[in-house]
C-alpha cells in the first residue's frame, strides 16, 4: 500500500504547484512541508539531491524535479491525465517542458533592473506564449475538452502572469485570446486555487518589491 506522499517546497515555488493540483485534481490525501530556502533545514539538506525543491517524499525514498513528481503522481493515481497516443502525449511532454521555460522567462520580468531589459524580457515571455498559442485548440484547454497534465504544468505560470496583470497593469496575455480562455478557465479550477497558500499573491508583490527591478516601480497603490 502507497503511504501518505509529502511534498517539499518553499511557498512562492510555481513547480511545486504543479503537483499539487494534479494531487488536488484526483483527491489524493497528502502532506505539505514549507521551508526557507534561504535558511534550509539539516534534515532537508540531507535528503535532497540537489538541495533544491520541489522533493516529494514516497515510500521511503526521495524524487525530485517537478516534472518528474507530477508524473510519478499521475502514474499512481489513475486514469492518467495524460492522453493515451504515445506520439501525442510526447508531444505534450514537450510543451511542458517548454511551459518552464516560459517561467523562468517570466521571473526575467520580474528582476529586470533597466528599462530596456524590462521591455526585452516583456517580448521573450510574449513570444514564448504566441508559440503556445498557436499550438492551442481554441476550447478550454490544451487539447480541447479534456483536462491533461499539460494544462496543470501552465496553471502556475498563469497564475503568476495574472498577479502581474493586477499588482502592476501589465498583460502579458494581451493579444493572445487562446491563452487568455486557457488562463481563465484553469485559474477558475477548485485544484488550481487551493493548489497555493491564501496570501500568495501578496508574497508574490513583496517579491517584485524585494527584486527592486523596474516591475516594482510598477505596483499599484495598496
Amino acid at each position: 500500500m502507497q503511504s501518505k506522499l509529502e511534498l517539499v517546497s518553499f511557498k512562492l515555488c510555481p513547480f511545486v504547484q504543479r503537483a499539487v493540483i494534479v494531487l488536488k485534481q484526483k483527491g489524493v490525501d497528502f502532506d505539505i512541508t514549507y521551508i526557507d530556502l534561504n535558511d534550509p533545514p539539516e534534515w532537508f539538506k540531507a535528503i535532497s539531491p540537489l538541495g533544491q525543491v520541489p522533493i516529494l517524499k514516497a515510500d521511503g525514498e526521495v524524487l525530485f524535479e517537478s516534472a518528474v513528481i507530477q508524473e510519478f503522481v499521475d502514474e499512481i493515481t489513475p486514469p492518467s491525465l495524460h492522453p493515451q497516443d504515445p506520439l501525442i502525449k510526447a508531444k505534450h511532454r514537450a510543451w511542458m517542458s517548454f511551459s518552464s521555460e516560459i517561467i523562468f522567462a517570466a521571473h526575467g520580468v520580474v528582476t529586470a533592473k533597466e528599462e530596456g531589459e524590462f521591455e526585452q524580457k516583456q517580448v521573450a515571455v510574449k513570444e514564448k506564449l504566441a508559440r503556445l498559442e498557436g499550438v492551442h485548440s481554441g476550447g478550454d484547454y490544451f487539447a480541447g475538452d479534456q483536462l491533461h497534465l499539460i494544462d496543470t504544468t501552465i496553471a502556475p505560470l498563469f497564475m503568476r502572469l495574472d498577479f502581474i496583470k493586477q499588482l502592476c497593469g501589465i498583460d502579458l496575455l494581451l493579444g493572445l485570446p487562446k491563452c487568455k480562455h486557457w488562463s481563465e478557465v484553469l485559474l477558475a479550477m477548485p485544484a488550481v486555487q487551493e493548489s497555493v497558500v491564501p496570501d500568495l499573491m501578496e508574497m508574490y508583490r513583496m517579491m517584485i518589491v524585494k527584486m527592486d527591478g523596474i516591475l516594482a516601480t510598477k505596483l499599484n497603490d495598496g
